[in-house]
């Protein structure tokens, strides 16, 4: 029988579902299936109708929401005139990534199922709910469900007997072959940062914008525990365009010293150059990697190396590692039975990738270089809330970044990728330019004049709404109530000034929340319910929509249920219609969340 063709396609916000994408692809090729494996909408979606097999991978984010790779294959899925017969011819099966102390688990995940049996799709198998909340995490649900779905492939696509399964300790051959240049190349091209300093226009992942950093000011007061910075870029000349509620992605880089470390444990010359060539027709080349490139580049622009390593990497470094010891540890840490040691070495103490190669250094010492690129994804970039409005601060944009630094039981404090590396560049000392592009948000503000707004922000969280007041009151809307909360007023209360100066103008009605000032914490859910009377008649009355930007732990469902005790004390709703009527706005769009962990 013909070899089956294998789509998987992914949706993937923090790279898991990827993760999870790329392992199907593996464990096909080792099955001889030919597979595909693409981001959701890097796929053009009309092709899907001509597809045999498809598997799909999706995560949940937010409130229920699809991640951004997926949303305009979403919005096409969801398509009333598409007709009921259009995947009459496809075999599929879903993948969920979510968490279970989320009220909508693995909703996207659940939904497309739904979606594909609408249009005729013929489901394999039920559909798979990985859940973080499990003790060996998403792979609890994975692993028995990648057996069944394997078994159901080959079932309907036996393997050639003449080729036979390729056992799971032998490498599958790398995607890529490195071919090393005998000599450094002549006058090198410029790498792609330098190359898009007049990018076409908007600038994107592929194609960003390199930014001139402007300022790079630290916002908290010496003695609070946190370094946050206002950072200013200059965006003249870049075709960028955005308004309140969009997001900034930033690209950053690994620091010189761990890309010194790098090349020394894997033994590479960070000086040698290059050539890239896929071993598949089917496969391309990473766009952002030049061609010739050095190792140098590669290592400190392209490979995550200060990322906390999944499963998969431990799979391969096991299939490549020439030490019994070091191999009899690493699977281990690949099986299944040997998740809960991985995530006591790895995940707990969030160890990174260049931590654990120096702890197998025989196995990271005999590491082929044609392997970097299956063994160490790319670094992703950051999204940040876009923290001012063209109309206010033209050609201009702003972030607030907390600069991630806490404490494990390792020796060497765990710092944040992207925010340590913005915080350590100083555009005082000469030029700085960051590779950055623009997306729309999770937020979007009233379109309709005269519409009042609630905005809830505590700490960072206040950034998005920053970019809101200033676009507001230059479009003359004075309706504009904020919740603002950080601990202390003199340490951390991002934009005093300016906000006081709003409220002198009667353009904002601000009201704070400083929980270490007194011996009772006050966070922004007492205010809320303290200003129960406006919150009802700007929602109720008005027509006010209310917003919400900040850490996803609690505050979020605190600030919910704050919101549905004022509902029942101003507004008489009994507890079930206090409920129904958060979610009528939450439906309708006037309740949204932009909230990270």
């Amino acid at each position: 029988m013909p070899s089956p063709r294998l789509l998987v396609l992914f949706g993937s916000q923090t790279g898991t579902a990827e993760d999870v994408a790329e392992r199907l692809g593996r464990e096909a090729r080792r099955r001889r299936v030919d597979c595909r494996v693409q981001a959701l909408d890097s796929y053009p979606v009309v092709n899907l109708i001509n597809e045999p097999l498809v598997i799909f991978v999706c995560a949940t984010t937010g409130q229920g929401d699809p991640p951004d790779n997926m949303k305009s294959f979403w919005r096409f899925l969801f398509r009333k005139s598409l007709p009921s017969t259009s995947l009459c011819q496809v075999d599929f099966a879903v993948v969920g990534l979510g968490d279970s102390s989320y009220a909508k688990f693995n909703f996207v995940a659940k939904k497309l199922h739904r979606r594909l049996l609408q249009l005729g799709g013929a489901a394999l198998l039920p559909v798979c709910l990985g859940d973080d909340q499990h003790e060996l995490g998403p792979d609890g649900a994975i692993d028995p469900w990648l057996h069944s779905l394997w078994e159901k492939v080959l079932g309907l696509y036996p393997v050639p007997p003449d080729l036979g399964v390729i056992p799971p300790g032998v490498p599958l051959p790398s995607k890529f072959t490195l071919r090393f240049l005998q000599e450094a190349p002549g006058p090198c091209p410029p790498e792609p940062h330098a190359a898009q300093a007049d990018p076409p226009s908007p600038p994107s992942e592929q194609r960003p914008f390199l930014a001139r950093m402007v300022t790079n000011q630290r916002v908290t007061g010496p003695s609070h525990f946190q370094d946050v910075r206002l950072i200013e870029f200059d965006t003249a000349d870049s075709g960028i365009s955005f308004v309140a509620g969009d997001v900034v992605l930033i690209q950053p880089e690994n620091t010189a010293r761990h890309v010194q470390l790098f090349c020394q444990v894997l033994g590479l010359d960070p000086d040698q150059h290059f050539t890239l060539q896929p071993r598949e027709p089917n496969v391309a080349c990473p766009e952002r990697l030049p061609q010739p490139c050095s190792v140098r580049h590669l290592v400190s622009q392209h490979l995550d190396i200060a990322r906390v390593p999944r499963r998969s990497f431990f799979e391969l470094l096991a299939c490549l590692s020439p030490d019994a010891l070091e191999r009899e540890k690493l699977l281990e840490f690949s099986s299944a039975a040997g998740q809960e040691a991985l995530h006591e070495y790895c995940h707990r103490p969030r160890r990174t990738t260049l931590e654990v190669l120096c702890d197998f250094p025989h196995t990271a010492a005999a590491i082929p270089p044609d392997y970097l690129l299956d063994l160490i994804p790319p670094i992703r970039p950051r999204a940040f809330s876009i923290a001012s409005s063209l109309l206010a601060h033209p050609a201009r944009l702003q972030v607030l970044v907390a600069v991630v630094q806490y404490r494990t039981r390792l020796q060497e404090p765990r710092r944040g990728l992207c925010s340590s590396w913005l915080a350590s560049l100083d555009p005082g000392q000469g030029p700085v330019r960051v590779p950055l592009w623009v997306r729309p948000g999770g937020l979007s503000f009233p379109q309709v004049p005269d519409t009042p707004v609630i905005m809830v922000g505590p700490g960072t969280g206040v950034a998005p709404f920053r970019a809101a007041v200033q676009e507001r009151v230059a479009q003359g809307q004075t309706g504009n109530l904020l919740f603002f909360g950080c601990r202390w007023r003199d340490q951390d209360f991002y934009w005093e000034a300016e906000w006081k100066e709003l409220e002198k103008r009667g353009c904002l009605t601000l009201v704070t929340a400083f929980s270490r000032e007194q011996e009772r914490k006050v966070y922004v859910q007492h205010r809320l319910r303290e200003q129960g009377p406006l919150v009802w008649e700007l929602l109720d009355r008005q027509g006010a929509c209310f917003y919400l930007a900040g850490n996803a732990k609690d505050m979020p469902a605190d600030v919910s249920e704050a919101l549905e005790s004022v509902f029942r004390e101003e507004g008489g709703l009994s507890g079930p219609e206090a409920t129904a009527y958060l979610a009528q706005l939450q439906r309708s769009l006037r309740f949204q969340a932009e909230t990270w962990a």
